[in-house]
């Protein structure tokens, strides 16, 4: 084989290599485990964050895990919505009829699963409970499991499906005639 064409097959395999080894980097279906443990952690800060009792505008802050515009599907209570406008009706409506007779509510993570998908993708699913005292002053328990599939657009990771499953303590009828109760909404429970 002559020399220019050795150089020229060297060459093209080197350009192949190469390639590949960039289009490695950047697949959004490989993440390293690093990258993997730092979705996992910005999630349920996220989540925590949100669900802060302690600052202001908690409906405000709750709705803010899930995208400005677009279908957002949310099932809860066995009822489904699909709208963000619906969801953010709920959400409002939910906080004005129920959380804000909560005294002294903290969100309290419990078990915590994350499988992400790609870079852009993950499935969050976690227990949680809200021990608070009702206007009367008994201690009660909100708590449940949560299932979010995220989605990151433009730097930014939003809820676009969940689905809440609320403990059976947390809708005991004993329990639940303590708080001024209407029914829960299907987009949020806690």
């Amino acid at each position: 084989m002559r020399p220019s064409v050795r150089r020229a097959l060297a060459a093209g395999v080197a350009l192949v290599a190469l390639s590949a080894a960039l289009a490695a980097c950047t697949d959004p279906l490989r993440v390293s485990p690093a990258h993997r443990r730092a979705i996992a952690d910005t999630l349920s800060t996220l989540v925590t964050n949100a669900y802060d009792f302690a600052k202001p505008e908690p409906a405000s802050r709750l709705l803010s895990l899930y995208p400005d515009t677009g279908r957002v599907i949310s099932a809860v209570a066995g009822r489904v919505t699909t709208t963000r406008d619906t969801l953010a009706r709920e959400i409002t409506g939910f906080w004005e009829r129920v959380g804000r007779n909560m005294q002294n509510p903290r969100f309290v993570l419990g078990s915590t699963y994350v499988d992400v998908i790609t870079r852009d993708a993950a499935v969050l699913t976690l227990m949680y409970s809200i021990p608070h005292t009702t206007p009367q002053g008994t201690p009660h328990t909100v708590s449940g499991a949560w299932t979010m599939l995220w989605r990151r657009e433009n730097g930014r990771w939003r809820i676009v499906q969940e689905h809440l499953s609320d403990t059976p303590e947390s809708t005991a009828p004993g329990l639940a005639s303590e708080v001024p109760f209407v029914a829960p909404p299907p987009s949020h429970q806690h």
